[in-house]
């Protein structure tokens, strides 16, 4: 029978039903951060002190969990796969020279652009000796074409900055490059150390790739609905970057030709001063939520995915994971 959004359980924000699991995953990542050099330490902790909603560590477990594995390779890979996101983002936030993330100084602005990025690396590198442990030559086969994957879609991104005429399709090739892919190997990877069937493990990494496309979605979108204090970065960040994103896109093809020529000229200069207006018009045309239908759509194909996998609790939980993707205002 395929899963349906009849089975969520009810959610509460109080309580966090893979407390324990993460517990164990926290303490991989505070054994691994190890380093005789203090301000590899010092950097790495800040960044993953800050929290965030690690949802690619979750994706592993509960794919490992739905499919019956239970030994420890699962909270190994799961750090492994959150150093990977937090190498993405030291190097990210040097790129696009941010300064507050998870409402907090970015590692660039409290330590500088080249501390950054060589604890950036640092993290890469400590994170293929942790797949390396694994001893299991399909995890490192995943876990490499992801990284590759991550940097392609890094430049693609670069090559888009400040081009306002940037074609959907390729703006969603950026999100599957450097956002979905590393979703797409979690989901992924649950199902390779449970050695599941080939076709189970495409379904998981089909989850993954969805649920990847519709988050981002929701952040870049959220740039223009959202709070400083509730995102947890500057508002308006994107623009500012020159970010050609999904509501602007629309934004632009619904708009009259003043507000057309208002929001190409603020991709191209990486100008804020009249974001609020940009904003208005995203309002006015419709585009946040034609954003948030796409990343509904992405939603509902990560929970068809799921059709195969066995009726579990792990599977209610990525079924509601699912849901909340695109309802979240952070």
């Amino acid at each position: 029978m395929s899963p349906s959004s009849t089975t969520l359980p009810t959610p509460n924000i109080d309580f966090d039903p893979m407390a324990d699991d993460m517990r164990q995953v926290d303490e991989v990542i505070r054994q691994r951060l190890s380093s005789d050099v203090a301000l590899i330490e010092q950097i790495s902790h800040y960044i993953i002190g800050a929290g965030g909603k690690r949802i690619r560590p979750r994706l592993v477990l509960l794919f490992a969990d739905a499919l019956g594995y239970k030994g420890p390779h699962k909270y190994e890979l799961a750090a492994t796969v959150e150093f990977i996101h937090t190498a993405t983002l030291l190097h990210d936030d040097v790129v696009d020279e941010s300064s507050l993330r998870r409402g907090r100084d970015t590692a660039n602005a409290v330590f500088g652009n080249a501390a950054s990025v060589l604890v950036g690396d640092f993290l890469y590198s400590r994170a293929f000796q942790m797949m390396v442990s694994v001893n299991s030559m399909r995890v490192l086969d995943v876990l490499a074409d992801a990284t590759n994957v991550i940097a392609e879609g890094e430049v693609l991104q670069l090559m888009n900055m400040h081009e306002p005429d940037v074609a959907i399709e390729d703006y969603l090739r950026v999100i599957r490059y450097k956002t979905a892919k590393l979703f797409e190997a979690s989901a992924r990877l649950g199902a390779v150390i449970a050695q599941a069937p080939r076709e189970i493990e495409e379904a998981c990494a089909d989850y993954g790739r969805s649920l990847g496309t519709a988050f981002q979605l929701v952040d870049d979108l959220l740039d223009y609905q959202g709070t400083t204090t509730a995102l947890g970065k500057n508002v308006g960040d994107d623009l500012r970057e020159g970010k050609p994103t999904l509501p602007l896109l629309i934004a632009m093809s619904r708009g009259s030709a003043a507000e057309r020529d208002l929001i190409r000229h603020a991709i191209e200069q990486g100008e804020v001063e009249r974001l609020q207006d940009i904003i208005g018009i995203v309002h006015r045309t419709g585009a946040l939520e034609a954003t948030r239908d796409a990343a509904r759509t992405e939603a509902e194909a990560a929970r068809l995915s799921l059709s195969s996998l066995p009726l579990s609790n792990s599977l209610n939980l990525l079924l509601e994971l699912s849901a909340r993707s695109v309802e979240r205002s952070s």
